[in-house]
């Protein structure tokens, strides 16, 4: 994080704690909820989510150093949980409204996010 000293960097983020960044091969799942089609029997044409997860997903993000070139993130500090958030509000655009359900982002096998938007209580 910019707005935190190197101590307290290392402090919070410990090993993922590098000035030159570091690398993670994330595994994303999403999940789309609504009325099924009686012709297709899908919420969704896979096909089409295919291609919304290509554009929304692997076009802005894979084999990119998130930080120096996603705009999102020039001054957002690039945890699981704000890509997760990136990717949710990249499918949102695309998918037919209300159709997003859940989007949860594997760091590792320990480390997983999942995000539903936002939700009011």
């Amino acid at each position: 994080s910019k707005s935190l000293s190197d101590e307290e960097n290392l402090k919070l983020f410990g090993k993922c704690n590098n000035p030159n960044g570091h690398g993670h091969n994330y595994k994303v799942i999403v999940t789309v909820r609504g009325e099924i089609d009686p012709v297709s029997g899908m919420v969704i044409n896979l096909t089409d989510l295919k291609e919304y997860m290509q554009e929304a997903i692997m076009k802005p993000l894979d084999h990119k150093n998130l930080d120096k070139d996603v705009p999102y993130f020039a001054e957002l500090v690039s945890t699981t949980e704000n890509v997760a958030v990136f990717i949710w509000e990249n499918l949102k655009k695309l998918l037919p409204m209300g159709t997003l359900y859940k989007v949860k982002v594997y760091e590792t096998d320990q480390n997983i996010v999942v995000y539903k938007g936002e939700e009011t209580i």
